[in-house]
C-alpha cells in the first residue's frame, strides 16, 4: 500500500513538473510570438558570417522587444538586386547590408529611411563613429545608411623578406619612391627569386590613388553636392600613379597579376609563398595573412605621389540600410539592432574575427583587439590610417550611380597601361566612354 501511495506521489509529482514545464514553454512561445519580427538580408560569409550570426543571437537574447532573422542572400551584386525587386511586398527585408558601390543607386531608389532620422531621434552620439566612414554613406551632411563591415586599403610587405636581404622597411607613410626603393631591392638582392611589388588591376585601387592625391574623380565634389554630370580619369595624380606602376613593370621589380578574382588569389598565394614581398590590397586580408604564414607581416599606410602630403584614401566593404516599406516599430527595430552592432565592444570583436575595422572610436580600448594589437603590432597601422584621415570631397567615396561600369573602364585602361600603352590615351577613352554612359543614364532619370 506505501508503494502504491509513493508511486503515484511520484506520478503526481512528475505530472507538475510537465504541466509546468508545458505552461513555462507555452509562455516562451507567447512572449516569442510578441515580439517584432526584424528581417536582416547579409552577403557575408566565412568567419564573417559566423560572427554576424553571433549577434544576431546576442541581440535576440539581450532584449524580448524584437526578433531578428538573419538571411543570407548570396554576394553583392546579387543582393541588390533582390532589395530592388523585392521593395514594398512582403519578401524585402526590413533591414539590410549593401556595398558601397551601390550606394548612390540604392539612394536613388528611394526605398530607404535614412539612418540620420533615427540618429537625430535618440540623440545618439555619432562621433563616436570614424567621420571618414560616415562621410561615404552620406549625402548633404545626411547619414543615410550605417558604415558597418568596413576596410581601407593598405600596402602590405614581408618584413621576414626584407630582414632576410637586409633591407630597410618602408616608413608608415611612405611615397611611391620609398616603395619602388624597396621592391626593386628585394628583387635585386633575391637574384630575381622575389618579386617586389604588385598592384592589382583594381578600379578601386585606382580611385584610392586619386583619392590620395586629394582629386576627384567625379564633378559636384565627388557626387556628394549633386548629380556628378562627368567624370576625370586622367587627372595629374592618376598619370603619377599609372608611370609609377610602369616604371616598376619596365625595372622587373613589379609583378603583374591581371585582374579579377583569380588575380587576388593568385597574389595572395605568391605572398604568402614568399615569392612578392609587397602588394597593395584591403585592410580586411588582415586575418587571412597572419594565418597563412609564419613570417611577420608588414602593413603601412597606402602610398602617396612623392612631395605631396597624403590626402587620405576613401573605404571600402558596406553598410546597413533601413528599409520604408515596413511599419514604424519594424524600422525602429532595425535601428537597436544597428545600435547594438556598432558597441565599442561589438565593434572590436568585429574587427578581431574578421579583420574588417572598428568603426566606433572607443572599441580601441577594448580588450580584444589590444591583445590582437600585441599579437601582431602592424593589425593596428589600418586603423591609425583611418583615424588620421581627415574627411574632404575626395576621400570620402565617389557617390555615382554606374560605378560598377567606372570599374570595369578604369580596369581596361590600367590592363592596357600596365601593357606599355600611353597612358594618357588610355584614360582619355576610359573617360570618354563613362562620361557617354553618365550622360545617357542621367538623361533616362530626367537628370540635366
Amino acid at each position: 500500500m506505501k508503494m502504491r501511495q509513493a508511486l503515484l506521489k511520484t506520478i503526481g509529482t512528475a505530472a507538475a513538473i510537465l504541466t509546468i514545464g508545458g505552461v513555462w514553454a507555452t509562455q516562451v512561445r507567447a512572449q516569442a510570438t510578441k515580439r517584432t519580427k526584424v528581417v536582416f538580408w547579409n552577403e557575408m560569409t566565412g568567419p564573417a558570417q559566423q560572427k554576424l550570426n553571433e549577434f544576431v543571437k546576442e541581440f535576440n537574447q539581450s532584449q524580448t522587444k524584437y526578433q531578428v532573422v538573419s538571411q543570407f542572400e548570396g554576394n553583392y551584386n546579387e543582393a541588390v538586386q533582390k532589395i530592388l525587386n523585392t521593395h514594398g511586398t512582403d519578401a524585402s527585408p526590413a533591414v539590410f547590408q549593401s556595398m558601397d558601390i551601390s550606394t548612390s543607386q540604392i539612394y536613388h531608389s528611394g526605398y530607404t529611411t535614412p539612418v540620420q532620422k533615427f540618429v537625430d531621434q535618440d540623440h545618439y552620439d555619432i562621433d563616436k563613429i570614424s567621420p571618414v566612414a560616415r562621410a561615404f554613406y552620406s549625402e548633404k551632411g545626411k547619414l543615410l545608411s550605417m558604415p558597418f563591415n568596413t576596410s581601407q586599403p593598405v600596402l602590405y610587405y614581408n618584413a621576414t623578406l626584407l630582414k632576410k636581404y637586409h633591407i630597410t622597411p618602408p616608413p608608415t607613410d611612405p611615397s611611391y619612391s620609398d616603395i619602388t626603393r624597396v621592391a626593386t631591392q628585394l628583387y635585386q638582392r633575391s637574384h630575381q627569386k622575389v618579386k617586389g611589388l604588385s598592384v592589382e588591376i583594381y578600379g578601386w585601387l585606382f580611385e584610392q590613388f586619386m583619392a590620395n592625391s586629394g582629386e576627384s574623380m567625379a564633378n559636384q565634389a565627388d557626387g556628394h553636392n549633386g548629380t556628378p554630370t562627368k567624370v576625370n580619369f586622367d587627372t595629374p595624380g592618376a598619370i603619377k600613379a599609372m608611370k609609377w606602376v610602369q616604371e616598376n613593370l619596365k625595372s622587373g621589380a613589379l609583378m603583374n597579376f591581371g585582374s579579377g578574382s583569380s588575380a587576388s588569389a593568385n597574389e595572395m598565394a605568391a605572398f604568402l609563398s614568399g615569392k612578392l614581398g609587397i602588394f597593395l590590397q584591403s585592410s580586411a586580408d588582415i586575418s587571412q595573412l597572419t594565418a597563412g604564414t609564419k613570417d611577420k607581416l608588414g602593413i603601412t599606410y597606402y602610398p602617396h605621389p612623392d612631395g605631396q602630403k597624403a590626402n587620405g584614401v576613401a573605404i571600402g566593404g558596406a553598410s546597413i540600410w533601413i528599409s520604408n516599406d515596413k511599419p514604424a516599430t519594424v524600422q525602429r527595430g532595425s535601428w537597436e539592432f544597428i545600435k547594438f552592432l556598432m558597441k565599442p565592444e561589438n565593434q572590436a570583436q568585429w574587427q578581431a574575427a574578421t579583420g574588417y575595422l572598428a568603426l566606433n572610436k572607443d572599441s580601441q580600448q577594448e580588450k580584444v583587439l589590444q591583445e590582437l594589437y600585441q599579437k601582431v603590432p602592424a593589425a593596428k597601422v589600418p586603423s591609425e590610417q583611418l583615424s588620421k584621415t581627415k574627411p574632404d570631397e575626395t576621400n570620402s567615396g565617389v557617390f555615382l550611380q554606374g560605378l560598377i561600369q567606372e570599374r570595369t573602364l578604369t580596369q581596361t585602361a590600367m590592363d592596357q597601361i600596365y601593357n606599355g600603352s600611353n597612358i594618357k590615351n588610355s584614360l582619355q577613352q576610359a573617360e570618354d566612354a563613362m562620361n557617354t554612359y553618365i550622360k545617357s543614364n542621367n538623361q533616362a532619370n530626367g537628370v540635366k
